[in-house]
């Protein structure tokens, strides 16, 4: 009964050895992460948990409050904010492997409580964090389990190995409807798209949100082999840099592991004054019904203006990656 097991996981533990094995695996792969970035001369750090403002993600918080200051406080959705604090003050190479907490569903990749590791680079780009998170991965992998070709739990192999493939979020789109799809494809025409394909639309999704879900449910899903998805629209990406070449999009890949989103990475936005441009958006996209907006943090803008260096910004679920590592479901892993 997996219900029985989730509530008594001792006793889960003493009759099921395969079980304990995943816990010995999982220390495993958290032990190589933190020897990898300590390596190559990162700095591990922790970040509060209680935040007044929750950032650094688009999610719904759990919201708290503290008795002593008779305040409302959210747990924290993501570190970002605060590891960013850490590089405006020169701490040029930067990580937390931490617990996040997000009030929404919960399913066989998602927990609304889940373990993350965010690291960030001073002078890098979201191509350092790539090469970063792909030896991340693979080097897990080989200290786990001896080898990147791994057995899944239903006696599958999967290779982890070589060079991962690397697609455009847009051209993947435009293949998969059968018509160009940009980033200045209007919302309607989007909207329509998605219709099409049976994909329901909010009334406060911005054009980029809709574009995403199409992606989704058409291409993400289905990219099996280990894949980065690469350049985001501006609207859906408020922290991360304007690209360097595509207007109207930001240096943002996603990276899927067998139809699900393992890890995201940023060139990060370092500028102040669109950096408040941006977060000001996402709180008019709150105030238009959007749950998961990202509010204004004054704080955060006013840290970028002592001096933010341009900095690559990357982010892993820990619980996923021994997902992608085993095919065993998030609560397996947790």
């Amino acid at each position: 009964d997996p219900e029985l097991r989730y509530r008594r996981r001792y006793v889960d533990l003493i009759v099921n050895p395969q079980v304990k094995d995943t816990f010995y695996k999982r220390a495993k792969a958290v032990s190589t992460l933190r020897a990898i970035l300590d390596e190559a001369g990162y700095t591990e750090v922790e970040t509060p948990t209680l935040q007044n403002i929750p950032g650094g993600a688009s999610a719904r918080p759990f919201v708290t409050h503290f008795n002593a200051l008779n305040q409302q406080m959210y747990c924290r959705i993501a570190t970002e904010l605060y590891l960013k604090r850490a590089v405006v003050g020169g701490v040029d190479k930067v990580f937390e492997i931490n617990r996040n907490f997000r009030n929404e569903g919960a399913d066989s990749s998602h927990s609304p409580e889940f373990t993350a590791i965010e690291a960030y680079e001073a002078y890098a780009t979201y191509d350092t964090m790539a090469e970063l998170t792909q030896s991340l991965v693979q080097r897990a992998c080989l200290d786990t389990f001896g080898t990147t070709t791994v057995t899944l739990s239903d006696g599958t192999e999967y290779d982890l190995g070589g060079q991962w493939a690397r697609i455009d979020l847009y051209t993947s789109i435009s293949e998969a409807v059968g018509e160009e799809v940009t980033v200045e494809t209007p919302r309607e025409k989007l909207e329509a798209i998605a219709d099409r394909h049976g994909i329901s639309v909010a009334p406060y999704w911005v054009a980029g949100k809709i574009a995403e879900e199409i992606f989704e449910e058409l291409v993400g899903s289905k990219l099996w082999e280990p894949t980065f998805v690469l350049d985001f629209p501006e609207d859906t990406s408020p922290l991360t840099r304007p690209h360097r070449s595509k207007p109207g999009l930001t240096e943002k890949w996603d990276l899927y592991v067998r139809g699900i989103e393992l890890a995201t990475a940023y060139s990060e936005l370092a500028d102040p004054v669109i950096q408040r441009e941006r977060l000001a958006a996402q709180s008019l996209e709150a105030a238009n019904g959007d749950p998961e907006a990202m509010q204004l943090d004054e704080e955060f803008i006013e840290a970028l203006e002592q001096g933010f260096p341009p900095c690559g910004g990357m982010g892993m679920g820990v619980d996923r990656l021994l997902t992608a590592m085993t095919g065993l479901g998030i609560r397996e892993t947790i």
